[in-house]
Order: structure tokens, then C-alpha cells, then sequence
């Protein structure tokens, strides 16, 4: 290769080719990851493959829009962040709660149900991450749990584990 052909491959392959290529790439895993899914449709009439399907569609298609503009010369823009101090060192503290708090969701999802484990999950990253008023961040996660959950088992079909004791309480997709 001569010095020209080296010079213009490095000008066009860029870090940022490497990431529209990516979300390119990872567009085209979920939708055709989608295509296995085999389920009746919900009674809105959307069945399970219809979100994946419409999140992996949008990315394929900002993928080759970003595609597009990176080999017409499009670059990233500099850092324009807030006022941080780059020097400071990571908290790990925050980084450990919210670790801590999915992964106890995690354990505790089939024995508590989705209503209490997503309370508990939406309370604890709320306060993992700096919620002043806990009272107002533990009602909120009830009402989150309670909402995604009616969302999901009424509206899409999917069912959700309900728990030990509430199995008779909420509403099963049924």
C-alpha cells in the first residue's frame, strides 16, 4: 500500500465507524433474535416480538444514518459534559449500592413477586443513587411496580411472578 491508500484508510475508519457499526450490528441480533419468538398476541393486539422488534429496527436504522455520516466526514463532538473534575476518583460506594440493590432484585424476584421485588428495586436504586425523601421514593417505586406489572400481565400478556402470598391478590394474565 502506498502512503495516500494508508492515509485514507485511517481518515475514514474512525472510533466512531466502530460504534455506528456496533449499534448497526446489535440492531440486526435483536431483530433476528426476535424471529424465534412464537406467542399469541396480548389483547391490545401486540404480541411479545413487537418491542424488540421496534428497538431493533430503530437501531439498524440509526446505525446506517450514523454509518452514513461517519464515512461523509461526520465526527463526535468534543467533550461538552457538565463541570466535573476529571482527576476524581470513581465512587465505587454508588457503584456497590446499585450493584448491590439489582442483584438482591435478582435473588429475591421469584420469592416476593414482581409488585414487591420492583418496589424494592425502584426505592433502593432511588435511594442508591441520592433520593432526599425516602417516603416519596418508597411510594413512587409501589406505584412503579404496581404499574409495570399491570402493564405487562393485562396489557402485553407476559406473565410476571406474582409471589408466595399474592398469587391470589393480583391479577394473573390469564
Amino acid at each position: 500500500m502506498s502512503a495516500p491508500d494508508v492515509r485514507e484508510k485511517r481518515r475514514r475508519w474512525r472510533p466512531e465507524l466502530g460504534l455506528a457499526l456496533l449499534v448497526l450490528g446489535l440492531g440486526v441480533v435483536v431483530v433476528l433474535g426476535t424471529l424465534d419468538v412464537s406467542a399469541a398476541a396480548s389483547r391490545l393486539g401486540l404480541g411479545p416480538r413487537f418491542f424488540p422488534t421496534l428497538v431493533g429496527g430503530a437501531m439498524i436504522l440509526i446505525g446506517l444514518f450514523y454509518v452514513v455520516d461517519v464515512l461523509r466526514g461526520g465526527r463526535g463532538d468534543p467533550e461538552e459534559s457538565e463541570d466535573i473534575d476529571p482527576d476524581a476518583p470513581a465512587d465505587w460506594r454508588s457503584v456497590g449500592l446499585v450493584s448491590g440493590v439489582f442483584l438482591g432484585f435478582t435473588a429475591l424476584l421469584n420469592l416476593v413477586g414482581w409488585i414487591a421485588g420492583a418496589a424494592l428495586l425502584f426505592f433502593g436504586m432511588s435511594v442508591a443513587l441520592g433520593a432526599e425523601h425516602k417516603v416519596r421514593a418508597a411510594l413512587l417505586g409501589a406505584a412503579l411496580g404496581v404499574g409495570t406489572y399491570l402493564l405487562f400481565v393485562k396489557g402485553l400478556g407476559v406473565s410476571l411472578p406474582a409471589g408466595g402470598d399474592l398469587s391470589g391478590i393480583v391479577p394473573s394474565a390469564d
